[in-house]
């Protein structure tokens, strides 16, 4: 979650093993929960209204629009209380403390909006055939009151940690309302100005699939850390031969890397060294290299002799192997001879 935290050194824990930490953020937790409670008043202000206007003016785009802001309030507020449970430190049970109530949220603000979508679909598809009188000058003026009030709350959600997938939910579906708004707003022109009513229908289709795109985001990615894959934009395979070109390194074996929470890469792997290379002298080396060519802090490296009969026999998934050519490469940070 966000916090401003310094990156710490890793530190050694037995032989061969290191465990560095350290999340940095650039927006403190207290301004993200400022920022997402005013975009939540200014919602719950508008979207009070806009339901009695949509209903009096027959619109269902502006129902759709009052419904999406329904959602935004929703996953303001699970933001909100997901930022809460992820800042409790570890305890018990959980080693990691609650950092992946976030992802739970945003997985929640993403099926809501898949939901919503095909709802709307279905209802725009009906209206499509048989579409009701619309009053074309309300939709329009409350569509563009619509707009100002979802600039106003996308420019303060912008400005909350972004790179939180549970931040990212929440701004993903004002973003997505302000588009929606644009979109009614035009068909309100339409209906008012040349009386076609089955813009009207069109508009709340054109929101529709923006929600689609949106939710189907969010699943995505919140489904990635669920399922322990890579961080997006990592390939393990690379970062792995990366390893095991580095001096002294002889083999890497038993490499996972995987997100605790969005913003939170970690890292685990076996280090198979030369018979005389110096175990503590490598790890620092390698968190050095994961620290700065890939932004991961929190790593647990166990690093040992390729000749120690301790080492695991059956290693799990690819070995990344040094290069034949170079059995004796030699920098100073990580000496292969003591």
């Amino acid at each position: 979650m966000s916090g401003d935290r310094e990156d710490v050194p890793g530190q050694g824990h037995g032989h061969g093993q290191g465990h560095g930490h350290g999340h940095g953020h650039g927006v403190s937790a207290g301004a993200d929960r400022r920022y997402l409670t005013g975009a939540l008043a200014l919602i719950l202000a508008y979207m009070s209204g806009e339901v009695v206007i949509g209903v009096v003016a027959r619109s269902l785009a502006l129902v759709t629009d009052a419904a999406h802001m329904l959602t935004d309030a929703v996953a303001i507020v699970l933001a909100l209380v997901a930022m809460r449970i992820a800042a409790r430190p570890p305890k018990g049970g959980f080693t990691y403390g609650m950092r992946r109530a976030e992802i739970l949220s945003a997985q929640l603000n993403g099926l809501t909006l898949l939901l919503l979508a095909a709802y709307f679909v279905y209802e725009g598809v009906g209206r499509l055939v048989d579409p009701p009188d619309v009053n074309g000058p309300l939709v329009f003026w409350t569509s563009l009151a619509g707009v100002a009030v979802n600039i106003a709350a996308t420019w303060l959600i912008s400005r909350a940690n972004r790179s939180s997938l549970n931040v990212e939910g929440a701004f993903q579906h004002i973003l997505n309302d302000l588009y929606a708004f644009i979109s009614t707003a035009v068909a309100g022109l339409a209906v008012w100005t040349l009386g076609f009513a089955r813009a009207d229908a069109i508009a709340s289709l054109v929101v529709a699939a923006l929600m689609l795109k949106a939710g189907y985001g969010l699943l995505r990615d919140a489904g990635r850390v669920l399922m322990e894959a890579a961080p997006s934009g990592i390939d393990p395979s690379e970062l792995g031969g990366r390893l095991a070109e580095r001096p002294c390194v002889q083999e890497v074996h038993d490499l996972h890397v995987w997100e605790v929470s969005s913003g939170y890469p970690a890292l685990s792997a076996h280090v198979l060294v030369e018979p005389k290379g110096d175990c503590h002298a490598v790890r620092r080396d390698l968190q050095e290299l994961l620290r700065t060519s890939y932004g991961i802090t929190h790593t647990t490296i166990e690093v040992d002799h390729v000749n120690d009969e301790f080492h695991c026999e059956d290693p799990h998934g690819p070995r990344h192997v040094a290069a034949a050519e170079e059995p004796h490469r030699h920098i100073g940070s990580a000496p292969c001879d003591h």
